[in-house]
């Protein structure tokens, strides 16, 4: 296990890695450079207790990612919509995933705020919004973690249609191109993911969607 500070480690956890991978396939390396084609995009939080390509145990080459701090999809944010432009128009994925997660600490500064840390209060807007949109049924939550849990799935859900909301997903419909839509919370008392499962009814009162949509799913 990597010990606090112990920069030399990494290191040598790559050597080995990388030496561990060479063992078990001597072409790993040569077919690693070959082109990527990844179908999963996933946006999710910069915590470090959320390794996404560790929780599903997928391969390097399998999952294009992009983290911040409570995964946002915020519309102003360029360096995720150059993400999403290049998975949708480069890649050709099929699958966006937001992916968020309990004991969130971006959530939990929407609410609470960071004292002068004003940077990561602005970034966390959104869900402070959330949170007193919903406050009344948020409060009834005896537990305060629980509260802040279910708060980030709230989270999910919203950034997830603000992600239909981009022009560049709204302009692949318009090409017919096929993506699908998900929102996971990573449960970190169980290491299990939630699929976030929204009714077709919600999705079609959004009307963010092309038609054929749920049809085709």
């Amino acid at each position: 296990m990597i010990q606090h500070n112990d920069y030399f480690d990494l290191l040598k956890n790559n050597r080995e890695w990388a030496s561990e991978k060479l063992k078990s396939d001597p072409s790993y390396f040569k077919e690693l450079g070959l082109p990527q084609k990844p179908k999963f995009l996933v946006i999710g939080c910069s915590d470090s207790r959320v390794p996404i390509t560790s929780i599903i145990e997928s391969e390097p080459g399998e999952i294009f990612v992009h983290s911040n701090i409570a995964n946002q999809v915020n519309l102003t944010d360029i360096n995720l919509l150059s993400i999403i432009e290049y998975s949708v128009e480069i890649l050709n994925i099929e699958h966006i995933i937001v992916l968020g997660h309990y004991k969130c600490g971006g959530v939990k500064a929407a609410v609470e705020g960071l004292n002068e840390e004003d940077i990561v209060e602005n970034w966390v807007s959104q869900i402070s919004d959330l949170y007193h949109l919903h406050r009344r049924e948020l409060e009834l939550i005896p537990d305060k973690g629980k509260m802040y849990d279910r708060l980030s799935e709230m989270n999910v859900v919203v950034q997830l249609k603000n992600l239909l909301r981009t022009p560049i997903i709204q302009r692949a419909f318009r090409k017919k191109k096929k993506l699908w839509f998900h929102g996971w919370i990573f449960d970190i008392y169980t290491g299990l993911i939630t699929d976030l499962i929204l009714p077709l009814d919600e999705w079609k009162e959004y009307d963010l969607l092309p038609e054929d949509y749920f049809s085709a799913k």
